[in-house]
């Protein structure tokens, strides 16, 4: 569809330092994402301006030793550390003669490289033609489709518009495909709802060591590397908590500074598990001298999908590699867990990772005694596989299980909409 050069793995890193300072990028984490594409940066481009410049982004003289770099070079492909616009790509293109691929484009195959389940597929060939879509180029002319019939002859549809019109059904076809897997993925916390089992998210800046710790509570073997967005699909496992209870604990994608807005949107179903969850785990590179600013970004895209008000306990992990930092955890005034200081790695500090969890739901419980009926033997059962019997004796006279139960909220409001159990709970 594109007549544009093809990529390869020599590359030219472009980088500006733009005003105002919340549109920067950072070059170090710039360069982390080109080694995790595959790329082997030869030279960088940096400089400076007030706002980008209508044609190329940069400006006229610094596009020109662009090229001159290039060519010295001998690269494959030129990757500029921010958005460009189509025509910024294509004119930089043509005076570069190579592949130009700017920062949204290199994490989009950063992305379909990683991308192992077929939800995560899916999600990852959305964002790509949706980004594509806004950098077709015009067709070969050739290629008209002519229209047969008196008044409709004439050029027809034109490849351009042939290729706008392919995008555009493939795209449907996706959408229908992932509400399709939501769908799914909604009976699945349905049923981890009815089995009133709660749900903690992992969440964080990529690379800040979340499948690491994941691996540690779990005992999984989730792909763990050095890189950037090395787990791209979502993995949930059960894990038990030392007072009996148990969570269900998801790994999710990680986050970066201005993730693109079209990876939020194609992810959408993915990132549900975050805004559903029970409990946010926010992982922390305790040894990262940026990490107040990567927190801040974090909390920003859990605000754009919905996940902002859901309570959070920040994991400071990676204390191995801080002089004189030990394990701990601490809380707020009220006896809220807030911090987790540990490392995954090591292995040190995960039993008051376990702990702060088990305090975490046990401060949220409510108490409540329940009259269960002989014939209610289900419910009885359930509230046992959750953990929340405290005490239990039988009323003789009538055979009823009088129960003290130990219980989250909303599994509480849960269990009161169900019309069999509605006249089994006292009033709060």
């Amino acid at each position: 569809m594109l007549e544009r050069p093809t990529g390869g793995e020599r590359a030219v890193l472009v980088h500006l330092d733009l005003l105002p300072e919340s549109e920067r990028e950072d070059l170090e984490e710039f360069e982390e994402l080109v080694v995790s594409a595959g790329a082997q940066p030869v030279s960088v481009v940096t400089g400076s301006r007030r706002q980008p410049e209508p044609r190329y982004f940069v400006g006229s003289g610094k596009a020109e030793e662009i090229r001159d770099r290039a060519e010295r070079e001998e690269a494959d492909i030129v990757l500029v550390n921010h958005p460009l616009s189509p025509s910024q790509e294509r004119n930089l293109e043509r005076l570069v003669q190579c592949r130009v691929l700017d920062r949204t484009g290199l994490i989009l195959d950063i992305f379909a490289q990683r991308a192992r389940s077929h939800e995560g597929k899916l999600q990852v060939e959305l964002a790509q033609l949706q980004h594509l879509s806004t950098r077709l180029v015009r067709g070969w002319s050739h290629l008209e489709r002519q229209k047969g019939g008196i008044g409709l002859r004439g050029p027809g549809e034109t490849q351009l518009e042939s290729d706008r019109r392919m995008l555009g059904e493939r795209i449907k076809s996706l959408h229908r495909r992932l509400e399709k897997v939501r769908r799914q993925r909604e009976q699945s916390r349905r049923g981890r709802r009815r089995a009133e089992i709660p749900t903690v998210s992992l969440v964080g800046y990529t690379n800040a060591g979340k499948s690491t710790l994941f691996n540690g509570l779990t005992t999984d073997t989730v792909y763990v590397a050095d890189q950037l967005f090395a787990t791209l699909d979502p993995t949930l496992r059960r894990l038990p908590l030392p007072g009996g209870d148990a969570v269900v604990l998801a790994d999710t994608v990680g986050f970066i500074r201005h993730l693109p807005h079209d990876l939020v949107e194609a992810f959408r179903s993915t990132l549900q598990e975050t805004r559903d969850a029970d409990l946010l785990l926010h992982v922390i590179d305790a040894s990262d001298d940026d990490r107040q600013a990567k927190v801040e970004q974090v909390n920003e895209v859990l605000a754009e999908i919905g996940a902002d008000k859901v309570p959070q306990i920040e994991v400071y992990n990676k204390i191995d590699l801080l002089p004189k930092s030990r394990p701990r955890v601490t809380s707020d005034a009220e006896g809220h867990v807030r911090r987790v200081y540990l490392s995954a790695a090591q292995g040190t500090g995960m039993e008051g990772m376990l702990e702060a969890l088990d305090e975490h739901f046990r401060h949220y419980r409510e108490r409540r005694s329940l009259r269960i009926p002989p014939e209610a033997g289900r419910l009885r059962a359930r509230l046992y596989e959750a953990g929340a019997v405290r005490e239990e004796s039988v009323d003789n006279s009538s055979g009823d299980w009088l129960l003290e139960v130990e219980i989250e909220p909303q599994i509480l409001d849960y269990l009161r909409k169900q019309e069999e159990f509605a006249v089994l709970l006292p009033p709060a």
